[in-house]
């Protein structure tokens, strides 16, 4: 069957994939960056933009299983073209959202649903479903890393572009950027290439679901992926806030952003390669427990702008690379038909993790004056996130017999 699928076709998916990804993630993970400048123009208060910013990251992981079911059943384009223009929408929008409620529509629905339904799910599962079993691996690292070169490119441009266009001429930027990823959604059409992996996938997609949520391993792995959510939407949502405690300039955060965007492209190239030659579980445990060696590390040190780029390039390396060998797991565990569906499910813990890592960081900042109890939970769960990951079983889930 892959006899036809040339190197070229292989190449042409993997590149769309993660073009698409490149945009959506680069402004997902750019919006803290906007904190700031909303608060001091429209004096609504970093409680209630945090609070938006962190329904944004809700919303971002609710939407993964139901744009993952779409694209299971219909093919990945539909879902994509919605999720492009919702983005496109959210970001051109938010400057006319004068008020908590109407920042919580736009960022926190709009913008964040499109980034959700553009997001990892439906394009790793897309991937996966049409490309060869022995090109997976790599292509999911190629993919996870035009999300972390988003963010390596949009933090510096977004802060350049608020200085010298204003905060709202950057959010429009924002939405012309994410219409210009419209052509690359054709590439990721077509019917599937890939064959059947595992004997789940011969169940109905309710049934598979509903085997997948009585699953130990599936369960442990949900558990998992919580944490790296409520660290991640911390940090994106809250490190300017913790460079301008410390007084440093607006662009130690934006070059900290940055530069874990670039680290995590290596990370995301090294993760796809780890999968393809250790257990998942083992690559998952290893960076959850060098999150929380390093957070360690940055409380005892000066905070220095050095300080925060070497800290921003050692969590880099693995800030989104725990998404292939998380996908690899599921598709391990009940093969490629329902990946989408499937992996949705497991960034909708992600993203619970997501809304308490943002909101708890506003909270925190309003009322103990700092984040240092936000970094001391976020230490605590990376070594935890750590333990839970090795007990999973690496191997097909059994389909249920029928009764």
């Amino acid at each position: 069957m892959f006899a036809s699928l040339r190197q070229r076709d292989v190449m042409v998916v993997t590149l769309a994939a993660a073009g698409l990804l490149m945009v959506s993630m680069g402004i997902r993970q750019s919006l803290g960056l906007f904190v700031g400048p909303i608060n001091r123009a429209t004096g609504m208060g970093v409680a209630t933009i945090s609070l938006a910013l962190a329904i944004g990251q809700f919303v971002w992981g609710a939407v993964q299983p139901i744009a993952g079911m779409v694209a299971d059943r219909k093919g990945p384009q539909q879902a994509l073209l919605v999720g492009v223009l919702l983005l496109a929408a959210g970001c051109a929008l938010t400057p006319l959202a004068g008020q908590g409620w109407a920042l919580s529509i736009t960022l926190g629905l709009f913008a964040a649903a499109g980034s959700g339904i553009a997001g990892f799910s439906v394009l790793l599962g897309a991937a996966s479903q049409r490309l060869p079993a022995s090109a997976r691996a790599d292509a999911s690292g190629v993919i996870n890393a035009g999300g972390s070169f988003g963010q390596f490119v949009f933090a510096p441009l977004l802060q350049k572009l608020i200085l010298g266009i204003g905060w709202m001429g950057a959010l429009w930027t924002m939405a012309l950027a994410a219409l210009a990823t419209l052509p690359l959604i054709g590439k990721l059409g077509g019917r599937e290439q890939a064959l059947p992996s595992a004997s789940a996938e011969a169940q109905p997609l309710g049934a598979v679901v509903r085997q997948a949520m009585q699953d130990r391993s599936y369960l442990l792995l949900h558990a998992g992926f919580f944490t790296c959510g409520f660290h991640i939407a911390f940090l994106v949502t809250h490190l300017p806030g913790e460079v301008n405690l410390c007084g440093l300039p607006p662009q130690v955060a934006s070059w900290s952003l940055a530069i874990i965007g670039l680290a995590n492209i290596f990370g995301s190239l090294y993760a796809g390669r780890c999968i393809g030659q250790y257990r998942s579980k083992y690559v998952l445990a290893a960076m959850y427990g060098s999150r929380a060696l390093l957070v360690g590390l940055y409380l005892l040190a000066p905070r220095t702008p050095l300080t925060y780029y070497l800290f921003a390039a050692g969590l880099g390396f693995t800030w989104l690379a725990t998404v292939p060998p998380t996908a690899a797991l599921v598709g391990k565990l009940f093969g490629t038909r329902y990946l989408a569906t499937l992996f949705g499910l497991t960034l909708l813990s992600h993203q619970v993790g997501g809304f308490l890592g943002a909101w708890l960081g506003g909270q925190a900042l309003v009322k103990l004056g700092n984040f240092n109890a936000m970094w001391y939970a976020d230490m605590a769960l990376a070594a935890l996130a750590a333990i839970v990951n090795l007990p999973i079983r690496e191997r097909p889930v059994q389909a249920a017999q029928p009764a």
